[in-house]
């Protein structure tokens, strides 16, 4: 929501904190899964760390396209 100021929504650079966040947890998930650790890490064939960066990363897209300073609220 553009205030009367033109000022820009604290969400929309929420939204891109947590896709940037999102992008470089996948990231981490991706290299994990290509590069396995040498020890046997607990639940590791959860990849939690995909669905989580997957997670941050669809909503902080969403949170981007909805409060995108050009996008009118």
């Amino acid at each position: 929501m553009t205030g009367e100021h033109g000022s820009i929504s604290i969400w929309f650079f929420t939204g891109i904190l947590v896709l940037v966040f999102g992008i470089i947890i996948l990231g981490a998930g991706i290299y994990g899964m290509s590069n396995p650790p040498d020890r046997v890490i607990v639940l590791a064939e959860l990849h939690i760390d995909l669905w989580w960066g997957a997670a941050l990363t669809l909503v902080g897209a969403f949170y981007c396209w909805k409060f995108a300073p050009s996008r009118k609220n």
